[in-house]
């Protein structure tokens, strides 16, 4: 049995009392959990939906979100998570790219999920509370869990689409058991754990690291759908959360708010940290201010996502992303393919049973990335003799300046370790000359005040000089993804 829908299964016959997924004063016990995702299975069956059939989740981080997860998995369908700030065109895109013939969509966002499935005839069920509950129980639970292949499709994330229309990566039972047994084993989840679900569960970290780690591990997952570092910190205290995932803009909120220093964390055990590159003074000024070490990992959407991490009982190198996480190979690899000697860039190369089947009807845009098994990340890395890796940048935001490569993280390192600086993000600009020129943008501490020029020259002294922002400008705040990851494509770069 692959199907990842029996961790839910086993943990509430083991634990049917405890906690699953709470919501503020909302809880949901194992055993309701897994009843009420029943009782999807049998809804969606009523509606002719079996084994291979595609459904879209374009809900919040509530508990009706795990409910329709894993009713949709048990019943052997596939699951399509939708961001809930789609646009109408979008969820036309993804609803009709999949073929998902129904959508979970969330009442406030009812209208975008509509349009979207009345171009490809889904159905939509609008989660309204109060309401869905009536629908949901109109049903008996069917307690089957369709015994699926290793290789059978559980999930399909679509990819950002930095470049051109998003592509879906095919994610199978196999690959998520696989990454939630070693994300489980690696955090040591039990029953004692409450995890804060502040990641989106309809993206790969928050999914599998957060979610399905925690079901089987039989944590808490307490949820806030929306990000903000207060009310965070609130929960921190209130439900005495041991495990934080997050993003290194959650990290940097967290740590800039007016109540970070009276906060309660003492309950907290393990940080983790991954989406972004998480700059080493950041990581440093956090863990002095909330005495709790941060782990940074790597992965993508593409390998279920966790490829490596600083292992807890390991070395733990800042600015590492670490080493492959177990059952997980990495090498660094030139533009012919071959691995490259240590110590010298090249592109991230991932191979294991985490990585993805393939990118749904795209076999052009899968043999793309994938050699043979090993899959090509996009991502510059290097590695060192202790065979820990670290990431230089991404191969497209590679600045090219006269000739001369510029990797934007090193300039971003420099620039956070500015003490009026928040947070930075530096991009190629077009130049008729050198063809590119650097430039950066950055925002400031609460209170804190410097100029762009004081700032330029700060991070001139530091580095060789075709690699300094000859432009640099202020701004209120740099645009963000919905993880909370900065959004480079989005800056807008002042008129000269």
């Amino acid at each position: 049995m692959s199907n990842l829908a029996q961790n839910l299964v086993d943990t509430a016959a083991a634990h049917p009392q405890a906690p699953a997924v709470k919501l503020d004063d909302v809880v949901f016990t194992y055993e309701m959990l897994d009843q009420a995702s029943a009782r999807v299975a049998a809804m969606l069956k009523s509606k002719g939906i079996g084994v291979g059939d595609r459904v879209g989740i374009m809900l919040p981080n509530v508990p009706y979100f795990p409910v329709a997860y894993y009713g949709v998995l048990r019943l052997g369908a596939a699951v399509v998570p939708m961001n809930v700030l789609l646009k109408e065109r979008e969820t036309g895109f993804y609803l009709k790219d999949s073929g998902a013939k129904a959508i979970f969509a969330w009442h406030d966002f009812l209208d975008a999920a509509s349009h979207g499935a009345a171009e490809t005839g889904a159905e939509v069920i609008n989660v309204l509370p109060g309401e869905i509950e009536k629908e949901i129980f109109a049903f008996e639970p069917d307690n089957e869990v369709v015994d699926r292949a290793e290789d059978d499709l559980a999930v399909i994330l679509y990819t950002s689409g930095t470049t051109g229309t998003p592509k879906g990566a095919e994610l199978t039972h196999g690959n998520l058991c696989s990454n939630v047994a070693t994300v489980l084993e690696m955090f040591s989840i039990s029953t004692d754990d409450v995890v804060l679900g502040a990641l989106p569960l309809f993206h790969s970290f928050g999914q599998t690291c957060s979610m399905n780690a925690g079901i089987k591990g039989g944590a808490c997952l307490t949820l806030l759908p929306r990000f903000e570092p207060a009310k965070a910190l609130e929960i921190f205290a209130r439900d005495k959360v041991t495990i934080f995932m997050g993003v290194p803009t959650m990290y940097s909120a967290l740590l800039h708010d007016p109540h970070a220093a009276e906060a309660d964390v003492s309950s907290l055990r393990m940080c983790v940290s991954g989406g972004a590159s998480l700059p080493g003074e950041l990581m440093r000024a956090f863990e002095e201010q909330f005495g709790c070490p941060i782990l940074e990992g790597y992965g993508l959407s593409e390998t279920s996502p966790v490829a490596s991490f600083n292992q807890p009982g390991h070395e733990r190198k800042v600015g590492s992303i670490g080493t492959p996480v177990p059952s997980v190979e990495m090498k660094i690899v030139g533009e012919d393919g071959e691995e490259l000697p240590q110590g010298e860039p090249g592109e991230i190369a991932i191979k294991g049973p985490n990585v993805m089947k393939g990118y749904w009807n795209r076999p052009d845009a899968t043999a793309e990335v994938m050699r043979g098994d090993w899959f090509l990340s996009g991502d510059v890395g290097k590695k060192d003799e202790d065979g820990y890796y670290f990431i230089v940048d991404r191969i497209k935001d590679l600045i090219i300046r006269g000739g001369y490569n510029v990797y934007p993280r090193e300039i971003e390192e420099v620039l956070y370790e500015h003490p009026a600086i928040r947070e930075a993000a530096v991009v190629g600009l077009p130049h008729d000359e050198l063809g590119e020129e650097v430039g950066a943008a950055v925002s400031l501490k609460e209170g804190a005040d410097a100029s762009a020029d004081e700032i330029r020259a700060f991070v001139k002294e530091q580095v060789a000089a075709y690699k300094y922002p000859r432009s640099l400008w202020i701004v209120d705040d740099l645009p963000k993804g919905p993880t909370g990851k900065i959004l480079k494509r989005e800056i807008v770069v002042p008129d000269a």
